[in-house]
This record gives C-alpha cells, sequence and structure tokens, in this order.
C-alpha cells in the first residue's frame, strides 16, 4: 500500500497525467477502507468484541489518509507510526489472554505496511529504523495471536506470518528506495537553486559593476568640470544619481529574490522591469552610456536579427554588450567612439562591440576590476556553443565579438 498523501500533486500538470493521479489516489483511499471494513466483518461473524479492532483501524486509517496539507504540524511521521503501532501490540498482547478480542484481519496489515513504508521513507534518520521496527514488528506479530491457541493450525499460523514478514521487508525495501530517490531530488534541487543564486549574484555584479562604473568616471568629470565649467555640472550631476539609483535598485530587486526564492520577478531584468535579456533594452543601455560628457555610443540592429531569439541567447547578448561598454570605461576613457552591432547569419547571432580608445586609464587601479568580467562571459557563451573573441582592432581601439548559436 502506498500513503496517499506522498503521491504528488496535480497542479500544472496535462489533464491525462492529473486524471491518472486522481485515480491513483481514489484508488490509494479506498484500499485500506474497504480492508478495514473486511475486518469488522470478520470480527463480527466471529462473535468478537468490536471497540478494540475499530479504535486500532480508525487509528490506523487517520494516520495514512490525512491529507498532507491539513495534517497539523504535531502529527509528525514518528506519531504516526507509533500509536496506530503501539495499539496493535496492545492488542496482541492482550489477545493472548481474552479470547474475545482475539482477531486478524487483511486491513489492519495493511495499515501497518503503510505506516512502515511512511517510516522508512520520511522519518528523521536517526528515527527510522526504530519506528520501522515497530511498525513492521507490530505487522508481524499480528497473525502470532492465533498460535498455539488450538483454535487454529499452528503451521497456517507460522505460514501467514512469514508472508507478512516477507510483505514487511518489500515494503520497507520499497521505502528506502523512495527515500533514496527523494534524497537525490533533493539535492537536485538544491544545487539547481545554487546554480540559480550564483547566476542571479552574476548578474547583479555585472549591473553593479556596469553603473559603478559609470558613477567613477562621472564622478571624474564633474571634478575636473567643477573649477573649469561649474555651469554643466548639473547634467553630469544628474547622471551619477541615475546611476546610483539603478545601482541600488538592481540590488534590492536581486537580493530579494535570494531571499525569497525564484519567483516571477527573478525573471525581471532588476531596475526596469522587462524580461532578462529583452534586447530592445540594448537600446537604452547604449544610449545612457555616454552621459553629459561621454564618448558617443551607437547601437547598430539589422533587420535580420529575428525577434524570436532563444532566452539564454538574448541574455548572453546583452551581457557581452554590458560587459564591453563597462570595460570600455575602465580601460578606454580616451575613447570618443563605441559601436554595438547586432546581425545575424546563417542561425547564429553576431554580437559586436568596437571603440576607438588607446587604452587611456584614469580610474583607480581598483576600480578597474580583474577580468572575472570577461571570464564569465566567456563560459556563458562557451556554455551555449559560442565563441567570444576580445583583441585590439588594426588601427586603433577594441573589439569584443560574440557568435552565438541561436539554433540547436
Amino acid at each position: 500500500m502506498t500513503d496517499v498523501n506522498l503521491l504528488p500533486a496535480t497542479a500544472c500538470l496535462p489533464p491525462t497525467r492529473t486524471r491518472r493521479q486522481s485515480c491513483l489516489r481514489a484508488v490509494g483511499f479506498a484500499t485500506p477502507v474497504m480492508l478495514a471494513a473486511a475486518d469488522l466483518l470478520i470480527a463480527v461473524a466471529n462473535g468478537k468484541i468490536l471497540w478494540p479492532v475499530s479504535l486500532l483501524l480508525s487509528l490506523g486509517l487517520a494516520a495514512v489518509l490525512w491529507p498532507s496539507d491539513r495534517r497539523p504540524a504535531w502529527l509528525t511521521p514518528q506519531l504516526r507510526a507509533a500509536v496506530p503501532a503501539g495499539a496493535s501490540l496492545a492488542l496482541t498482547a492482550v489477545a493472548t489472554t481474552t479470547e474475545r478480542v482475539r482477531m486478524f484481519g487483511p486491513g489492519e496489515v495493511a495499515v501497518l505496511l503503510c505506516l512502515l513504508l511512511i517510516a522508512v521513507r520520511t522519518c528523521p534518520p536517526r528515527w527510522a529504523g526504530l519506528f520501522a521496527l515497530l511498525t513492521g514488528g507490530a505487522a508481524v506479530a499480528a497473525p502470532l495471536r492465533f498460535y498455539a491457541t488450538g483454535t487454529q493450525d499452528d503451521v497456517l499460523i507460522l505460514g501467514i506470518t512469514v508472508v507478512v514478514a516477507l510483505l514487511a521487508g518489500i515494503t520497507a525495501g520499497l521505502g528506502g528506495y523512495l527515500r533514496t530517490l527523494d534524497h537525490r531530488r533533493g539535492v537536485a534541487v538544491a544545487e539547481t537553486r545554487r546554480s540559480e543564486r550564483l547566476a542571479m549574484a552574476a548578474d547583479l555584479h555585472d549591473f553593479v559593476a556596469h553603473h559603478v562604473t559609470g558613477i567613477l568616471v562621472q564622478t571624474q568629470m564633474a571634478r575636473m568640470m567643477a573649477t573649469t565649467e561649474p555651469g554643466r555640472l548639473d547634467p553630469v550631476l544628474a547622471g551619477i544619481e541615475h546611476a546610483a539609483t539603478e545601482a541600488l535598485s538592481s540590488m534590492r530587486v536581486t537580493v530579494g529574490i535570494l531571499r525569497g526564492g525564484p519567483d516571477e520577478t527573478a525573471r525581471l531584468e532588476p531596475g526596469t522591469g522587462r524580461p532578462v535579456g529583452d534586447l530592445t533594452a540594448l537600446t537604452e543601455l547604449v544610449e545612457g552610456f555616454g552621459g553629459p560628457a561621454g564618448p558617443r555610443a551607437e547601437l547598430h540592429h539589422d533587420a535580420s536579427v529575428p525577434r524570436n531569439l532563444p532566452h539564454e541567447v538574448r541574455a548572453a547578448a546583452y551581457r557581452v554588450v554590458q560587459e564591453a561598454l563597462t570595460n570600455v570605461r575602465r580601460h578606454a576613457a580616451d575613447a570618443t567612439e563605441v559601436t554595438v552591432a547586432l546581425a545575424y547569419a546563417d542561425g547564429v547571432l553576431h554580437v559586436t562591440v568596437r571603440d576607438n580608445g588607446r587604452g587611456g586609464a584614469t580610474m583607480p587601479y581598483v576600480a578597474r576590476g580583474g577580468g572575472f568580467g570577461i571570464v564569465g562571459l566567456t563560459e556563458r557563451v562557451t556554455a551555449l556553443g559560442g565563441t567570444l573573441r576580445t583583441g585590439p582592432r588594426k588601427d586603433h581601439g577594441w573589439e569584443v565579438m560574440a557568435l552565438l548559436p541561436a539554433v540547436r
């Protein structure tokens, strides 16, 4: 028998699978109830006292069939297994001295085997063995109520006991197998969440580094203009304020996702509300790059680029452009023109970022970074089967080119 409360939820499943799950739940609920009813009929037919077996079966059915979403916190797997098993062992002990409560039926065994499965699968590791022994022992001891009483064939009773013991062993093995699967599933889920959080942390690094680098550059401009062109300071300060706001928004959204777990917000670009990797956001990214006194940046978005590119390709393209622009600020402060180009050919998205700088870096060394952005980009691009090339241009300046396969 299977604990019907351990069956997977049917939300968000195809209709066929939902019907199958509903049928399994119905069978899992009806089977122990029908077997318990058989025990009561056997007791009535043999003139036994009904209340002991009724109490035992009521406790067992409640422990097995209580819906998981309505089960109170105090009703732990240990308690669910211990109470019916203890009642069964008590009935076995009393049955050796009182004929009127001496009975045995399939419903009691079925309930105890269900509880054995629950104990092995869901009890904490240090308790699983103890409660498995308790429930399994109660199931095996139940047929022995008739042993050596002179009313039944002892060989038949021993045979039934051996069969119940074999069923208990099979149930315990199944519970152990399901427990192993649950552990593996839990490890896989934890690893997936860890990977998602690392990806979110990498995205947060990209956003914050981009905006903070802009703040540094514009702060340097403001310091130089404070004495020479104080009248032009307001647009620069406004750019600093906007970049700081975007950085704080990015951190707030990402930290909220990390604390609350993945949800719909996780698919939004921090600070913008757009889907992550939306190529339409590149226009705002490129236009806001130079600021009032920075290099002029242009975006050439070829009409050949499809709008239905895979999400991971669009996200990678956005990160390539963002990191390349950040590196222009860090390492090519003398650049006056930056060109961002998107093109598509033969199922491959071409992302190119070029500047005409000569490598003049005016910001502090600690703010220039240690190359981790390019390393992360390379990992992201190669994971998609693409290539990333960076290096100097023939005349002067720097070029970053990513080739991202859009068709798997």
